[in-house]
């Protein structure tokens, strides 16, 4: 009887400790989901703030214009950021580094381009 106990005690050690994995990862996934909520929240101000939605500024005719411009040409199309728009892209925008609790006053084309690459 004391053998099939010990093994069941060992059966149920494994259990336990495979729960506690699981409830990690699932911590883990929330904390991740809330992080990428934080930096899509972010990014929509930034677009509000800026007046352009994602599909406003329109980047096909200008890759056609480049191929168009020859070597002594002025551009005839200034480009855009889908994102800064028509937007000053050297404003200061204060950001939180993730992790820190640090605020630097960092260029606003430069903090929507650090949230996409973390999104």
């Amino acid at each position: 009887m004391d053998a099939k106990m010990e093994q069941f005690k060992q059966k149920l050690t494994e259990v336990e400790i495979e729960a506690d994995h699981l409830l990690l990862a699932r911590r883990q996934l929330v904390e991740n989901d809330r992080l990428r909520n934080g930096n899509r929240e972010a990014l929509t101000a930034l677009r509000r703030q800026a007046r352009t939605t994602k599909t406003s500024v329109l980047s096909a005719f200008e890759s056609i214009m480049k191929d168009v411009e020859g070597p002594g040409s002025k551009p005839l199309v200034r480009e855009l950021c889908t994102t800064c728009g028509s937007h000053d892209p050297t404003e200061k925008i204060w950001m939180m580094f993730p992790g820190t609790d640090v605020f630097a006053g960092v260029p606003f084309h430069a903090t929507h381009t650090i949230l996409e690459k973390a999104q």
